[in-house]
């Protein structure tokens, strides 16, 4: 029995000294490969990767600070990494209320649909909460040019900006022929070809409006073209248009206006003949009135899809009947003479221009009121003058006009 046992001891002996070895063998090996790993993967074992600021800040609200910290270097890693500062957000400017009274110029980018819906926008507050001058907006619809600029440039000198507004309307535009000192200068708006008795020239003269709405000082809005002038002093015309109580919308019905009614046209859009009216393009309306032209959706396309129909003469005195306007005057602040059986006013070219003529055209309507009262002042601006009639205008202007 004894000698059988003693070989099966030196055989578990040796088993055990077998295993021990190669566990030990094991550890090591697997101690030595841990090593040589850390020392060739540092960022195996380093902070999670972050993304990065640039991309953080694009995905989170701006109002929430986010801290980084920077990945460990792939070189020798730092025993004690320094972290960067954390991004610093930079507030908003606060916006006051003076940001939402007036545009710092007036380019813009907003199609016709975002320009009327933006001015149709009208304070139901009667109190201002601030001061302001009111400010006469002259709107210019021209072709191509001013001719008659430079009568208007002494028309402006000396007054205060803050008294007026200019805007113009003109395809293609000629805003680079303009020199930087000119009060036209900047005054050009993103505007569209028009042509005569169509209806994007109705849509020209409420791109006008639109954008001169976006200014809150503006309180008046007179329509000129390239042919127009101003036949009394800036005061005179300024206090003449602001102190009104009244829009100045020519608006007449008689059987030659009743000729272009297109029965299949405007009375699905329940416009009636006996709503039916002409007058004169040339408007002056206030602030209540011009929001009401900008903002039309009920009547203004049926004229657009009229062919035919001279809308420019047709559109704004028809809304102004429908709408019951009473704070109308129903004439034109604009002189026109009109030759017997002619479809359009005579062109007074630089032999018309005399002291006579300058006369007539400030007494050119009888039985004129202003503000419930007899009036000596019928017009204010007058049209149409030629490009050669500038000369014989500049002459006369310091003499009859009061300026220059």
């Amino acid at each position: 029995m004894n000698s059988t046992n003693k070989p099966m001891a030196a055989s578990h002996s040796g088993s055990r000294l077998l295993k021990a070895v190669l566990f030990l063998l094991i550890f090591s090996l697997g101690f030595i490969m841990g090593m040589i790993s850390m020392a060739t993967f540092p960022n195996f074992y380093g902070p999670p990767l972050l993304l990065s600021p640039m991309l953080l800040s694009s995905l989170a609200p701006s109002s929430t600070a986010m801290l980084t910290t920077p990945s460990p270097s792939t070189e020798t890693p730092s025993p004690t990494p320094s972290a960067s500062p954390p991004p610093t957000e930079r507030p908003a400017a606060p916006m006051g209320l003076t940001a939402f009274l007036a545009p710092s110029g007036v380019m813009h980018t907003m199609t016709d649909e975002e320009l009327l819906w933006r001015a149709s926008m009208a304070p139901k507050v009667s109190h201002t909460p601030y001061s302001f001058v009111p400010k006469v907006a002259f709107l210019f619809l021209v072709r191509n040019q001013l001719p008659l600029r430079p009568l208007w440039e002494k028309f402006f000198a000396g007054h205060k900006h803050e008294l007026y507004s200019i805007y113009v309307h003109s395809y293609p535009p000629f805003a680079a022929s303009l020199p930087t000192d000119s009060v036209f200068y900047g005054s050009m708006i993103p505007s569209q070809k028009t042509s005569w008795g169509d209806a994007n020239l109705v849509e020209a003269e409420r791109r006008l409006l639109a954008n001169a709405l976006l200014d809150l000082s503006n309180e008046r809005f007179a329509l000129l073209s390239e042919s127009c002038i101003p036949i009394y002093d800036f005061p005179t015309v300024y206090a003449h248009l602001t102190g009104s109580n009244d829009s100045f919308v020519d608006c007449f019905d008689n059987a030659g206006a009743r000729v272009r009614y297109r029965p299949d046209v405007f009375a699905r859009h329940n416009i009636t003949q006996a709503q039916w009216r002409k007058g004169s393009q040339w408007f002056e309306m206030d602030r209540a009135l011009a929001v009401e032209v900008v903002s039309d959706e009920a009547y203004f396309p049926a004229f657009r899809d009229c062919r035919r129909c001279v809308i420019d003469e047709h559109y704004i005195p028809t809304l102004v009947n429908t709408l019951g306007w009473r704070r109308n005057a129903n004439r034109t602040l604009t002189y026109m003479e009109w030759p017997p059986r002619s479809p359009h006013p005579r062109v007074h070219g630089a032999v018309d221009v005399t002291e006579e003529l300058f006369r007539k055209m400030r007494s050119g309507a009888a039985n004129c009121t202003y503000n419930g009262a007899a009036s000596n002042i019928c017009f204010v601006f007058a049209r149409k003058f030629s490009p050669d009639a500038l000369g014989p205008l500049l002459d006369l202007a310091p003499k009859v006009m009061g300026f220059g």
